[in-house]
This record gives C-alpha cells, structure tokens and sequence, in this order.
C-alpha cells in the first residue's frame, strides 16, 4: 500500500482487502489440517509402492488448487460460484483424501501396523465429516454467502473438536488417538 494514504482511504484498502485475508486464512487451517493428517498417516507408512505415490501426488493435487479457490474467493466474495469452486476443490482434496487413506489402510504390508477395521471407518468418517459441511456452504453459497465463508471457518475448529472428544472416549480413544 502506498504510504501517503488518508485515514480513509486506508480503511478502504483495508476493507477491500478483508474478503482476501479471509479467504487466505480459512485456507491455510484447511490445509493445515490436511497436513497434519497427512504425516499422521504416514508415520503408520513403512514403505510406499508406485499406486502409493501416485495416488499421494493426485491428493496433493487439490490441495495446491486451494490457494487459487482461495485467491478466486477472495476476488469475488460476494458470488455464490466462488463459494462453489471453493467447495468444490476441498470436497475433491476429500475425496481424494479417502482414497489415499483407503489404499494404504488395505495395504498392511506398506505399514508398520496394521490398521483395525475399526480404525480404518473413523478414519474414513473424520474424512466424510469436512465434506459434508463443505456441500452443506456450498448449499446455502446462494442464499447466504457470509453463513457459507462461515462454515468453511468452522470445519478446522469442529474436526478438531470432533476427534478431541473421540479421543476422550474410552470406546474410541486408542482409534482416535492416531488422528489429529
């Protein structure tokens, strides 16, 4: 910003740039979150094959898209198609989630460990739960767009909630302990 601004004009930069550190911050817990799932699940890794590899780049793939959803969501905050883009590449980082974690989940002799059928369904319903509310803002993008922004904040806080009281469980708190 240049460093001549009035009083008022610098609001209205910072105002105009609002939306955008929004859309920048939301994003980098989402992909935080997404980080630290990743190296829990591969600290259970003792060996990757070629399908492990791939299917770990074609994860990662989305997940580079979110600054760009991010970036789109800050431009053009106000309109619901980019409150869709923006859920949409994070139920694809998602999916593509299960599906990593579903492979090597199956795949006892790429781990250190293997993974109980128990562990391996929450894994894939702590999985299942961000989607949901991402289709839930993606749903209500239209009608109202600050309630969507919203429900993208809250799905670092609420999953982190979420596997802090599976972890406080005795039913569930071996299982949920390997989650973050």
């Amino acid at each position: 910003m240049p460093s001549d601004l009035s009083e008022q004009s610098l609001r209205e930069a910072i105002d105009e740039t609002g939306p955008t550190l929004i859309a920048w911050v939301i994003s980098f817990l989402l992909v935080g979150m997404y980080w630290v799932w990743h190296r829990d699940l591969f600290v259970k890794v003792r060996y990757v094959n070629r399908d492990a590899i791939w299917l770990n780049i074609i994860f990662l793939l989305p997940v580079c898209l979110v600054p760009f959803a991010a970036a789109v969501l800050g431009d053009y905050h106000d309109e619901p198609i980019a409150l869709h883009l923006y859920g949409s590449v994070l139920i694809v980082v998602s999916l593509m989630r299960i599906a990593l974690y579903w492979y090597l989940s199956r795949r006892p002799q790429l781990l250190w460990e293997p993974i109980s059928v128990r562990e391996r369904r929450l894994g894939i319903v702590l999985a299942c739960v961000p989607m949901v509310l991402y289709a839930v803002a993606m749903i209500v993008a239209d009608a109202a767009h600050q309630l969507s922004l919203f429900i993208y904040l809250s799905v670092p806080a609420l999953y982190f909630v979420l596997v802090t009281i599976l972890r406080d469980r005795p039913a569930t708190a071996t299982d949920a302990d390997n989650f973050s």
